[in-house]
């Protein structure tokens, strides 16, 4: 699954997409999105889509309402400002405890469910410097952050919907992140995973909607092994919604209070005072580092961490075919 990422870039950085052949010209309420290293879903985040002809949309880089701005030609590349957590266009309210991050992969393949309407013609690339996963160990849960391995921004399968709520007084847009089953290299972390679009082959055929239609070529990108990645253990209070840091996507060694920091200075202690020590005292040192390692595991500096908003009020979800 993918239930968080990070993209703490400037609006100019993400547009730009360097490494990347897909020129973006517009970016569809721009000002809506608040770079963030702790993207939680019902937050809002850019995805890049297609132009369809019979979309009202119009090209706003300023963050102000969507009609503003010269209108846009249908087959346009564009980067739009959505919701994470797809809304479906036959709502007519908002339903908070839908659980629509996901979509499976294997429910697009067969066909059918609330996919169906969308996997042909609403397709579109989420942006991401690389997304957290978290890995159990008994009762503990150990967040990792992985990232490319070539130090691009990873793009991920999507799909979009919009939507004319009764409640509401704008055009709803929202995404979701279509995940598969994990990878040799990745299934030690988790047995899910979102489809990266690491070719130039597979984001022109995911973003190519013209035929309006689901093909073999799309089953087989959903169905491919993922890229190199890097996988860095993490600060536990990324799972906090709402925390920000720098922090989260270091590995825990590479902190200024980390383990690497920690034998360090310890190193430099012996230097200053070197003595024999008894096999009693070595064992007992070691033990007291590998206590002082796992306390590292659970501690950030609270001067780094930084409060943007509480978590979400708890509900019970409704389980949906993702």
């Amino acid at each position: 699954m993918c239930g968080r990422f990070s993209l703490r870039l400037a609006h100019q950085e993400i547009q730009e997409l360097q490494g990347y052949n897909l020129p973006i010209p517009d970016w569809i309420n721009q000002g809506q999105f608040v770079p963030r290293y702790n993207v939680a879903p019902r937050s809002q985040a850019p995805v890049i889509r297609r132009q369809l002809g019979d979309e009202s949309t119009s090209s706003d880089n300023t963050g102000g309402e969507s009609q503003a701005g010269a209108e846009l030609s249908s087959g346009q590349l564009v980067m739009q400002t959505m919701k994470w957590g797809l809304v479906p266009h036959w709502s007519k309210f908002e339903d908070k405890n839908l659980n629509t991050m996901n979509a499976r992969s294997e429910n697009l393949i067969s066909g059918g469910g609330m996919w169906n309407s969308l996997k042909g013609r609403k397709r579109c690339v989420v942006i991401c410097q690389g997304y957290y996963e978290w890995l159990s160990k008994g009762k503990v849960k150990v967040p990792h952050f992985t990232k490319p391995k070539n130090g691009k921004l990873m793009l991920l399968a999507g799909l979009y919907d919009s939507v004319d709520l009764q409640d509401q007084t704008d055009t709803l847009w929202s995404f979701t992140i279509v995940t598969t089953e994990a990878s040799n290299e990745f299934s030690w972390l988790h047995d899910r995973q979102p489809v990266i679009l690491s070719t130039q082959e597979d984001l022109d055929q995911w973003l190519d909607t013209s035929s309006q239609r689901w093909s073999d070529d799309l089953v087989k990108i959903v169905s491919r092994h993922t890229p190199k990645t890097l996988h860095l253990s993490v600060p536990k209070e990324v799972g906090k919604v709402g925390t920000e840091s720098s922090s989260f996507i270091l590995p825990i060694s590479a902190r200024k209070d980390g383990i690497q920091a920690m034998f360090s200075r310890q190193k430099q202690a012996q230097g200053s005072t070197p003595k024999k020590s008894s096999t009693a005292a070595v064992k007992r040192k070691r033990d007291s580092d590998i206590e002082e390692t796992s306390k590292l595991t659970e501690r950030v500096d609270s001067d780094d961490i930084e409060i943007l908003d509480g978590p979400p009020m708890s509900a019970k979800k409704i389980k949906v075919k993702q």
